[in-house]
């Protein structure tokens, strides 16, 4: 059983960064991928960031040159670092993980929400 725990929301003024942590544990196969999306009132959920377990890395258009993706793979854990935060970046964050072995396997967070005040 997989279990993912997300960390690290909560309410800021725009401009201003937060950091959130996604720690996964259980049977983990150790090629996998690992995502942030995330979900506003009334819109769909949405790709923010993604990172391979190799470190490569790919961002919505919206938060390139904002947002930061990384991972600590000893400790299963994928970071978001969320700088210059803007009123629209208000969502729940989802944390992700996938692998194929032999299908797809997907996991979700729980959610955390992120506030950005103007």
């Amino acid at each position: 059983q997989v279990h993912l725990v997300e960390s690290g929301g909560g309410l800021v003024q725009a401009g201003g960064s937060l950091r959130l942590s996604c720690a996964a544990s259980g049977s983990i196969f150790s090629r996998n991928n690992m995502r942030w999306y995330r979900q506003a009132p009334g819109k769909q959920r949405e790709l923010v960031a993604g990172i391979t377990s190799s470190g490569t890395t790919d961002y919505a258009d919206s938060v390139k040159g904002r947002f930061t993706i990384s991972r600590d793979n000893a400790k299963n854990t994928v970071y978001l670092q969320m700088n210059r935060l803007k009123s629209e970046d208000t969502a729940v964050y989802y944390c992700y993980l996938s692998w194929v072995d032999p299908g797809l396997q997907v996991y979700w967070g729980q959610g955390t929400q992120v506030t950005v005040s103007s």
